[in-house]
């Protein structure tokens, strides 16, 4: 079914002005416009976001208790535990804590749930172990524990000191621990509620710095630790797809900026074989597309503890061996994936009825429990609806899921209100995770999708291709592309810019290209102007668009091809119709 395109409004005067006091060209004018940046609303600080604009650590709800309480056991000789979850989110935030106590010669260890046998989050078989090992520990959770009542309350009833930090949806009841640090705390009102958890560690070690200087400003030594904490977050934000707007941005966009210059050893190791070494500077997609691919697959196979060492780790030879390690486990991981989607299409052709629900809710005794997230994102985007995938352990009979959303769908209350169904779950709107009785499989789809149904029916806003303008393909230029740059970094709520182009011509006929010709390339022209456009897992539209007796229409994101020192305007094709189709 063609996606509808939906044309963002621009006001020509506005466009002068912010051309002429921004000094910038008319694309970029029109995209900040398009995205709700007015000449006198914010406009100037959007494109000009700096470090300085991040909030004071002390304001997030929590941050200045849990600071306290961490500094008085690094001071009394307490160990400190930091329990982190697999995810780049949790191993950036587990990995920028350890390395601000390792600067405070602190007892500092790290704990890491292995995803298989553990699953998410806090569990009492760990908390038990480690009060066992050591009850006088400060055990410091990052990125999980919101949500863990029945955990917390052992630790207290243990005797084990726990602080909380997390940025999950929470329940209407909240955990017990010592100290709770979330962005969104009922009766608090921190300014920016969409922080990752790498992004709360930060404020925390943040506090943690300015406490051990002289109480408003860190050390030359921690100032310096900070900006590669920066690096971490920033990792982690993307990483998360948290949206890139606010707090978010600035952590994304001089986080990366200095990453070459102020990674680890291990982080070096890492950029090397993800094949950025060379690259002059590191972007939102590198971190989306190699960095966070390769972090991911330890935890997602089991090994999270590896990523944060391969984070940790001060010898350069175990740098370089982890990041190999993680390289391959990243390949396993990718075969695994095209498996399991082949087998999550089969499941639907085989049950055709799922079709005409809102929802798929897939199971299957063969499946890896680290993986099915990832491909629970394919079956969205190859189904255009919600869809949860569910990997059955043959010998407890539970199933752990994960499910992602499509268009306005709440993820998170729809499963909620199924819950009777499920041993437990947790997440937010877009994203969930689950446990469940094979046996209460069934019944759940059904509930689930009753649940969808009530809440959301998809309509074509949440199928639309939003266009920030239309333009010329002579106003594409290679310095007006390169300016647009200063918008990002692009990512989640703050996307890559998009245009139309009308009615253009092919210069040359479309050509497939890449292994097993998936990929498409295309070389259009209008009134003069010819230009490279590809689309990448699209070579089926070759056929198509040969067979259009006229011009076409296209929508695509500009950026620049980097060739042997030459660089050029390529447009990455999002979308086409014929040029007389309605839009």
């Amino acid at each position: 079914m063609p996606r509808p395109w939906r044309y963002s409004a621009h006001d020509a005067g506005y466009v002068r002005r912010l051309c002429t006091e921004l000094n910038v060209s008319p694309l970029t004018a029109q995209v900040l416009l398009a995205r709700g940046f007015l000449p006198d609303n914010g406009a100037a600080s959007f494109l000009n976001a700096r470090l300085t604009d991040l909030h004071d650590p002390d304001t997030l709800p929590g941050v200045a208790e849990a600071a306290d309480r961490i500094v008085s056991a690094v001071k009394n000789g307490r160990r400190v535990t930091i329990y982190g979850d697999y995810d780049v989110d949790g191993v950036t935030a587990t990995s920028m804590l350890w390395h601000c106590l390792q600067l405070l010669n602190a007892k500092v260890d790290y704990y890491i749930p292995c995803r298989m046998e553990e699953g998410y989050g806090l569990n009492c078989e760990a908390i038990r172990q480690l009060h066992a090992e050591d009850p006088q520990r400060l055990v410091v959770s990052v990125d999980c524990g919101i949500c863990s009542k029945e955990e917390a309350a052992l630790a207290r009833e243990l005797g084990l000191e726990l602080i909380i930090t997390d940025h999950h949806q929470m329940d209407a009841e909240l955990p017990e621990a010592a100290v709770l640090v979330h962005p969104r705390l009922p009766g608090t009102s921190y300014p920016f509620g969409d922080l990752c958890g790498a992004g709360v560690a930060l404020k925390v070690a943040w506090s943690i710095c300015r406490k051990l200087g002289d109480g408003k400003h860190a050390s030359p030594r921690m100032r310096e630790f900070l900006l590669t904490a920066v690096g971490l977050a920033a990792i982690g934000t993307v990483a998360d797809v948290v949206p890139l707007l606010g707090e978010n941005r600035v952590i994304v966009r001089y986080g990366l900026s200095g990453l070459k210059e102020r990674s680890s050893l291990g982080l070096k190791a890492l950029l090397k074989v993800a094949g950025f070494e060379e690259k002059p500077s590191i972007e939102s997609e590198d971190v989306a597309f190699g960095i966070a691919p390769r972090l991911n697959a330890a935890g997602r196979l089991g090994q999270a503890r590896l990523a944060v060492e391969l984070l940790t780790t001060e010898a350069a030879e175990r740098a370089g061996a982890l990041a190999e390690y993680v390289d391959q486990l990243n390949k396993q991981r990718r075969t695994v994936e095209q498996r399991i989607f082949k087998e999550a299409k089969e499941l639907v052709a085989e049950h055709e009825e799922w079709l005409d629900q809102p929802a798929l809710v897939l199971a299957h005794h063969d499946w890896h429990p680290g993986v099915i997230g990832i491909v629970a994102s394919r079956v969205v985007e190859h189904f255009q609806k919600p869809a949860i995938l569910i990997a059955l352990n043959a010998q407890t009979g539970i199933g752990a899921g994960s499910g992602r959303t499509f268009g306005g769908h709440d993820m998170h209350a729809a499963v909620t209100a199924s819950g009777i169904h499920l041993k437990s779950c947790g997440g937010h709107k877009a994203a969930i995770g689950l446990k469940v009785e094979a046996a209460r499989i069934d019944a759940f789809r059904e509930d689930f999708v009753k649940a969808l149904a009530e809440r959301h029916t998809v309509t074509d806003k949440d199928r639309e291709l939003v266009v920030d303008a239309e333009v010329r393909l002579a106003d594409v230029t290679r310095k007006a592309v390169l300016e647009l740059d200063k918008l990002g970094p692009f990512g989640q709520s703050n996307p890559k810019p998009v245009f139309v182009a009308a009615r253009i011509d092919l210069a040359e006929p479309p050509r497939k290209m890449g292994e097993g010709e998936r990929h498409l390339s295309l070389r259009v022209k209008q009134m003069g102007a010819v230009m490279r456009a590809v689309a990448f897992g699209r070579g089926d539209w070759a056929d198509e668009i040969a067979a259009v007796n006229g011009p076409i229409s296209i929508s695509f994101a500009p950026g620049i091809n980097r060739y042997r020192g030459n660089e050029t305007v390529e447009l990455q094709l999002i979308d086409w119709r014929p040029a007389d189709a309605v839009p």
